[in-house]
């Protein structure tokens, strides 16, 4: 039997954190190792890529294609405690302040499996949505929740739990969501370098 359920949606970097994650863990791991110096040409060309075709999955894999296992093992731990000190300050606040008020709280982002349930396990977020890379080829994309994608994994999400969802408000700071700000009765436009709500 489905059920309706209100929810609330927050996006990770430049929502409820300064600065993108998977971007500043790659400047992490050039500074830790030489690895990733190697592939300056391939990151030069995925950079072009970016602009041509942001929604493209390529460049991002060429992006990260220095990443290994080995230096997720090493380096996720001490970056995660580090970019922990990037979050606004009412993030974790709000976020108790939705649940508290009976909404089912969902965290939607396109940042990696290795870095964001980490970074936002003390938020208590109700399910943690994200994109979903291959184990053994960290900079391979599994899943990509990105775009309209966010909305493709809400709603897996939601029909694996029998949930008819219904968006009360959505949080984010970019028009790249705009397939799931769009589905909200609310949405609340974050500016990423303040961490201040946008006036309408």
């Amino acid at each position: 039997m489905l059920r309706k359920q209100d929810i609330v949606v927050f996006d990770f970097d430049g929502t409820l954190s300064a600065y993108d994650s998977n971007v500043e863990f790659a400047k992490y791991c050039f500074k830790k190792s030489f690895r990733p110096w190697l592939f300056l040409p391939m990151i030069g060309v995925a950079a072009i890529g970016r602009m041509v075709k942001p929604e493209g999955i390529w460049w991002r894999q060429w992006m990260r294609r220095f990443m290994t296992p080995e230096m997720v093992k090493r380096f996720a731990p001490e970056f995660i405690k580090q970019h922990k000190k990037e979050r606004f300050g009412w993030a974790k606040e709000q976020v108790a302040k939705e649940k508290a008020e009976g909404r089912k709280v969902i965290l939607v982002s396109a940042s990696t499996d290795y870095l964001v349930p980490q970074l936002v396990k003390d938020m208590k977020f109700d399910v943690v949505l994200c994109s979903r890379m291959e184990k053994d080829k960290p900079w391979k994309y599994d899943f990509l929740c990105w775009g309209a994608n966010k909305v493709i994994a809400m709603d897996e999400w939601a029909k694996e739990n029998k949930i008819i969802p219904n968006v009360v408000r959505a949080y984010s700071d970019s028009k790249s969501d705009m397939p799931i700000m769009e589905i909200a009765n609310e949405q609340v436009w974050v500016d990423r370098k303040t961490g201040l709500r946008k006036s309408a």
